[in-house]
């Protein structure tokens, strides 16, 4: 074939150190303009893909019409199934806010304790890691973010609380999808029985528990620092231990794919339990504090005075009259308002229905028939024409099309289930359904500039090149091997998409280097947890959620501090792991 391509690692002087300086460049683009001079995320993204399609066509000698199908291949990733589920999330989200129903969700979850800071543990953290483990890619910040802005946090922290909060489930999220991929891509890169779902997911769940023990702490500190940790540790504690050992016994011992369901309803009930017999000595009036913080020079309420209310989302708007949100977020209804407990039962069921629908998909004969045609069409992408360095055909350049069993499919049959339940009419479900489009235009445009990057860079030879640069620092790869991860999933803002990139190339660094490959394969998984939070698709859905599109680098200043300390916690952690000292935790 004319335009056929293979991967070349050392395209300039043969040398892969100095081809990594060419290949690390999209990246480079794309971190300064978003969290130096703090451009838009869309714009952003589209200059990076750019520089990217520029490095592969002149450093890499990519073919342009191969450089530019693999963009296209790469956005249309971006859309489906990634933006499908988000953008079909928020619609149900939304159409709880168009029935009013939304509110009473909203005093429901403050009157388990009017503590913002317990509240964050309860929405952010464990409602969080539920929504992560039933659908994933983004769906947790999109949904929480502004839930936490209806209780009344300040968009900027109510962003960074949500997306801190996304760490510590995301490797078992949508039922473990990142674990099966991880599997699938390293099973032949070694010989080595081990490495299959369940070994993997066990090693994870070896690693990721200690994430959840710190990230509740982590968000009472955003919260309110020292004082809230000093007031509230209890309920982080609870929840973070009991999410702890429930991620690790449902990984080592119960089901995979089911970790995320059980720690996360686990350590919910935890805390819900402990306010019976405790409460903090102090609830301080954060509302008012945050507010006051706007008034300062540097407070960065500018912004969000600014922003107001996110335009479409239907923030403030209750026909049911609920009360609702003013322009800072803030909610205007009292918690002391009570609701019918049959109206309180219709604010939860679009959740469970979202359980229900999500778990009846994932029963094994229904999903294996799912998989399969005529609901699932796998193509070879029209054009492409890649092959690896080794002269096989990449399987990225395989499209699969899942229209029926897609998570964001199966959103939509949430959604139009919720819609009869909430009694939302046919016109007012429609008309929502258009202003989620609107309102995420630019996170969608976003999205699929960053995945266009990724796939380039994947598919140029730009990611095998640093992925092999790494290599190089032999033994001390197994405290870079967590950092590998983290930049994929910063790049693709995908577990999943992190582990098929990394995935093989892990396991192979590590038998040349005498490494345990098994340990390699899920640092990469663990690490790239800690990528999301600062992932630019991330960053611009929950902008676009809190109404401050366009201020990404101001949600990017708040956690990407968080998230280098996260990592490198957890790269101490792998590498104590490859040691004498930890290395019986590692699965025989």
């Amino acid at each position: 074939m004319l335009d056929q391509f293979r991967i070349v690692t050392d395209p300039v002087a043969d040398s892969v150190g100095v081809s990594a300086i060419f290949a690390v460049l999209p990246l480079l683009t794309l971190f300064v303009l978003l969290g130096v001079l703090r451009m838009r995320a869309w714009l952003a993204g589209v200059i990076s893909l750019a520089v990217a399609l520029a490095v592969a066509i002149v450093v890499y000698s990519m073919p342009a019409g191969q450089a530019f199908l693999s963009a296209t291949e790469g956005a249309a990733f971006g859309f489906f199934p990634i933006l499908w589920i988000v953008l079909n999330a928020i619609w149900v989200y939304n159409l709880t806010v168009v029935s009013g129903h939304f509110d009473v969700l909203r005093r429901s979850m403050a009157r388990v304790s009017p503590d913002m800071r317990i509240q964050a543990i309860i929405v952010a953290f464990c409602f969080g890691a539920l929504l992560e483990a039933l659908a994933g890619f983004g769906t947790p910040v999109a949904v929480t973010v502004v839930m936490l802005m209806a209780l009344g946090f300040p968009p900027v922290r109510a962003a960074a609380v949500a997306l801190i909060a996304n760490t510590a489930p995301v490797a078992f999220g949508a039922l473990a999808t990142p674990i099966v991929t991880l599997g699938t891509v390293t099973s032949g890169a070694a010989d080595d029985p081990r490495l299959n779902t369940d070994t993997l997911g066990a090693m994870v769940g070896r690693q990721t528990p200690v994430l959840a023990l710190i990230v509740p702490l982590v968000l009472v500190a955003v919260i309110d620092g020292r004082r809230g940790v000093r007031q509230t540790w209890p309920a982080a504690i609870a929840a973070g231990v009991v999410f702890a050992l429930g991620q690790f016994v449902a990984s080592n011992y119960l089901s995979v794919p089911l970790t995320d369901i059980i720690a996360s309803l686990a350590a919910a009930a935890a805390v819900v339990l402990l306010l019976r017999i405790w409460q903090p000595a102090e609830i301080p009036p954060l509302h008012v504090e945050a507010e006051a913080a706007t008034d300062q020079p540097n407070g960065g309420g500018a912004a969000a005075r600014r922003s107001g209310p996110p335009e479409g989302i239907g923030i403030g708007e209750n026909p049911a009259g609920g009360g609702g949100l003013d322009a800072y977020g803030k909610g205007t209804a009292t918690i002391e308002q009570r609701d019918p407990p049959a109206e309180i039962a219709r604010a939860y069921a679009p959740y469970l229905i979202i359980i229900a629908i999500f778990s009846i998909a994932n029963i094994g004969p229904i999903k294996d028939a799912l998989a399969k045609e005529p609901w699932t069409v796998v193509f070879a992408w029209p054009g492409l024409h890649v092959l690896s360095a080794s002269g096989k055909p990449l399987s990225s350049t395989n499209f699969t099309f899942g229209w029926l069993p897609a998570a964001g499919t199966l959103m939509i049959i949430a959604g139009i289930l919720t819609a009869i339940v909430l009694k939302v009419r046919p016109s007012e479900a429609l008309k929502a359904y258009g202003r989620t489009y609107v309102t995420l235009r630019h996170a969608i445009v976003t999205v699929m500039a960053v995945l266009a990057l990724a796939y380039v860079m994947n598919q140029s030879g730009q990611t095998n090149t640093l992925g092999e640069f790494l290599a190089q620092a032999g033994g001390f790869f197994v405290f870079l091997s967590s950092i590998l991860g983290w930049i994929g999933v910063a790049v693709t803002g995908s577990d999943t998409s992190s582990n098929a990139l990394f995935g093989a190339l892990q396991v192979q660094t590590a038998t040349k280097a005498g490494l345990d490959p098994l340990l390699l394969a899920a640092a990469n998984s663990s690490g790239g947890v800690l990528g999301k939070m600062i992932s630019p698709q991330n960053l611009a859905i929950a902008a676009a959620a809190v109404g401050m599109a366009g201020r990404e680098g101001d949600i990017f200043r708040r956690v990407v501090g968080w998230s280098v300390v996260l990592l490198l916690i957890m790269c101490v952690l792998v590498t104590l792991q490859g040691t004498a000292v930890l290395d019986w935790m590692i699965p025989s």
